[in-house]
């Protein structure tokens, strides 16, 4: 599912409003959840799951081809953790 679909989606289950306001509303939550994890606060949204910025350290690596030693910058990375509500509903 793409954001044009669940935008259609939102529309279609609320017959108040229109593809153009949820596809607004949909991009907003997703701005809303990006900023969030810009300024590194996690997003916790109840039954669905939690979106939290894990950091990475630098390290050293292995070049697969020549087996040189090379270094690996230290990184951040947006993981999501879903509810156990959400791990239910998909068995």
């Amino acid at each position: 599912m793409n954001i044009s679909e669940l935008s259609d989606h939102v529309a279609a289950s609320d017959s108040k409003l229109t593809k153009a306001q949820a596809k607004a509303i949909v991009e907003s939550v997703f701005g809303a959840i990006r900023d969030a994890a810009v300024k590194g606060d996690e997003v916790s949204i109840p039954g669905f799951g939690k979106f939290a910025v894990q950091s990475k350290p630098a390290r050293t690596g292995r070049n697969p081809s020549t087996g040189a030693a090379i270094q690996i910058a230290a990184s951040k990375a947006l993981k999501f953790k879903p509810a156990k509500a959400l791990k239910d509903a998909l068995v």
